[in-house]
């Protein structure tokens, strides 16, 4: 057990960081007071690795592990976690197409999705199925060498925007063994999108439904055999658990960070209310719960690697503590900022919003809950 980073671990996490001060944090507050989709801070972002995080390295990946990502993670997220949280779904998306695409597949979709010339979105949810994903209505009827899509898929991040969607359709009986995955360019006939949604946070990243009518999508867009989508699915969410937990780590230490310098400066009843212990013991537990979470994604995140048996468990695990403890953290921070916390003239506020989110997608926290019982109870 190695606690410290590597040389080249620290040295990614200091060029995640600098990018973030400099390129993400003097323009974040504009991308969500305007909802803005920062695609060419996205394109700077992908010059640096920061597109194909774990993908390989012959389509123009990083080649990185699962691990290197919750760093990377973290530091785009103390600046935005909005924005990084759409590069986390972006990733996740490419991995899929990396791992479970043919040859062919591979070479044609990913150079683009690496440079984010295009960008992807992962389509699981819909309107009628959210945590009961395996069984999800979004259908593709297999005619001569094409599938045909009908359905719809809710909340999809990037939707609209995006040029390439990895899709989890049913192909076969109910259940999670008829479930496939196919790759669905933005260009295709019959795709189309519903309105932008107005939302409480994420507002750098389009949201929007993804809309399937007679779409039709060639044989070889499908990420492996039929019937493998929900299996392919899952495996993408482990990563997007830990990555977007990483968010939550980014997003919580910049307000602690922020409450630290607030509490020295502001003064009441003729002190810093630094100097008030019950302002300590909400500092020491804000940055213990911290810790523990960091500590946890990594941990789960060298599972991961590992291919550990445990490390889904883990995973959810990790994603359920650390978006948790996250928003807590932002929340006690915006207590001690008082009233000031709740005006937009302080950052406070927008990472809230931000992290808010973090409990519902990649799998909400009590389905969270429900996967590390079932591992304990011995189930599925």
């Amino acid at each position: 057990m190695d606690f410290e980073p590597s040389e080249e671990q620290q040295a990614f996490s200091d060029l995640a960081r600098s990018f973030a001060r400099d390129e993400m944090a003097p323009h974040a507050a504009q991308w969500d007071a305007d909802c803005l989709f920062p695609v060419e801070a996205l394109r700077k972002a992908a010059g640096l690795g920061f597109a194909g995080i774990y993908v390989r390295d012959d389509v123009g990946g990083s080649g990185l592990s699962r691990l290197d990502a919750t760093l990377i993670f973290e530091e785009l997220a103390a600046a935005c976690p909005s924005t990084a949280a759409y590069l986390s779904i972006h990733n996740m998306a490419a991995w899929m197409i990396d791992r479970f695409g043919d040859e062919a597949l591979r070479r044609r979709v990913l150079p683009p999705l690496m440079t984010m010339e295009h960008f992807a979105s992962y389509c699981l949810t819909e309107p009628g199925h959210g945590s009961d994903a395996a069984n999800l209505q979004t259908t593709a009827e297999r005619r001569g060498d094409r599938y045909v899509l009908n359905g719809q898929k809710a909340f999809i991040s990037g939707g609209g925007a995006s040029d390439v969607y990895v899709v989890m359709c049913r192909t076969g009986a109910p259940g999670p063994k008829g479930i496939s995955t196919l790759v669905v360019p933005k260009d295709t006939p019959g795709l189309s999108f519903g309105k932008k949604e107005v939302k409480l946070g994420w507002n750098s990243q389009p949201t929007a439904a993804v809309i399937f009518e007679d779409a039709e999508v060639p044989l070889d867009n499908r990420l492996g055999g039929e019937g493998d989508g929900f299996r392919i699915a899952m495996m993408g969410l482990d990563g997007g658990r830990l990555n977007i937990g990483a968010c939550s780590l980014g997003g919580a230490r910049a307000c602690l960070e922020l409450a630290l310098d607030y509490v020295r400066e502001r003064r009441q009843f003729g002190q810093a209310i630094a100097d008030f212990q019950a302002t300590q013991f909400k500092l020491a537990d804000m940055a213990t719960e911290l810790e523990a979470s960091r500590l946890l994604i990594r941990r789960a995140a060298a599972a991961l690697d590992a291919a550990a048996p445990d490390a889904t468990r883990l995973c959810a695990m990790a994603k359920r503590f650390a978006t948790d403890a996250g928003f807590a953290i932002v929340n006690e921070a915006l207590q001690l900022h008082g009233g000031y916390g709740y005006i937009r003239d302080y950052p406070i506020e927008r990472y809230l919003r931000d992290l808010r989110v973090h409990q519902i997608l990649e799998g909400t926290n009590e389905i969270m809950r429900v996967i590390v019982a079932r591992k304990l109870l011995g189930g599925a």
